[in-house]
């Protein structure tokens, strides 16, 4: 699996690329807005994309702002143009860019299939479920981002459970109680039809999963198992990542890229055994050993 770096913080992407773990990087317009206001004024928003393509040694997505298909094109023309010289730029396109009732529900895959064709790579995002990965990857996407974290926030939320952002989401736990639910369900019901039709059991199903999908997870390894079913080239990029559990789980079901926020990866390398261990060893170090590295 190859890990992107999720930010526009070059401090934070440089230091993850020296550690030599970095394949390529994922940015927003508001990420870099921040990072470049905080250097108040000392580089311009072109220069700081420049810098980061020059430090990230891979793709780096760069999104356009546009929602019409014409629009989304022209700025991921510019996008290429003006950074291609100086790395392996991605232009992020919105599988459905539209914002209500416009008109504009398949811009993004008509964007994608005219960008593809151009030879521009497209990382199509805000894909949030399998549905929605199939279309981009027919309509020529390189890259797919479904973003699981955001699907567990939206589970969760309609459960009205609470949670902060880096929680992990325990859908093995929710699973268990889903289960047992339905068999209190099930308890006082006599034939198969009965409870295909009744409402409580339905309820719960419903409550708990989004259109069948169980976590944001499971929506990645879907995504995965189809594209896979029909030999896409189309790469998929686990997004929305929250911690380093969920990094785990989609690495277990085969994802091609898991692109993360820095403290996921800071968090990856820790645990309390490791950091007992080598407290241990150091305390184990003999004089007589240590005289062999001062020779």
């Amino acid at each position: 699996m190859k890990i992107f770096i999720d930010s526009a913080e070059l401090d934070e992407i440089k230091k993850a690329c020296e550690w030599g773990i970095i394949d390529g990087a994922t940015t927003n317009p508001s990420l870099i807005k921040r990072a470049v206001d905080r250097r108040g004024g000392k580089i311009s928003m072109e220069d700081y994309i420049i810098e980061i393509l020059k430090t990230v040694p891979g793709p780096v997505s760069l999104e356009v702002i546009a929602v019409k298909a014409d629009e989304m094109i022209e700025q991921a023309r510019t996008l290429y143009r003006k950074f291609g010289p100086y790395g392996e730029v991605v232009i992020k396109i919105p599988i459905n860019p539209s914002l209500g009732d416009d008109g504009l529900d398949f811009d993004g895959l008509k964007a994608i299939r005219q960008l593809s064709g151009e030879g521009i790579p497209v990382n199509c995002t805000l894909v949030m479920t399998p549905e929605q990965a199939l279309l981009a990857a027919k309509a020529g996407a390189a890259y797919v981002s479904p973003f699981a974290g955001r699907i567990d926030d939206y589970i969760r939320t309609k459960m009205g459970i609470k949670f902060e952002k880096g929680d992990y989401f325990n859908y093995e736990l929710l699973g268990i109680i889903r289960e047992f639910r339905i068999c209190k369900c099930l308890e006082n019901l006599n034939s198969v039809a009965e409870a295909y039709r009744n409402g409580e059991l339905a309820k719960v199903i419903s409550e708990t999963t989004d259109n069948g999908i169980l976590s944001g997870v499971d929506l990645v390894a879907k995504v995965v198992k189809i594209l896979r079913n029909y030999d896409f080239k189309t790469q998929v990029i686990a997004s929305s990542i929250r911690n380093a559990r969920q990094v785990r789980e989609v690495a277990e079901v085969g994802v091609d890229i898991a692109t993360l926020p820095f403290k996921v990866i800071e968090e990856m390398v820790k645990h309390y055994k490791t950091l007992e261990g080598m407290k241990r060893f150091m305390a184990d170090v003999v004089p007589q050993y240590e005289e062999i590295f001062k020779k």
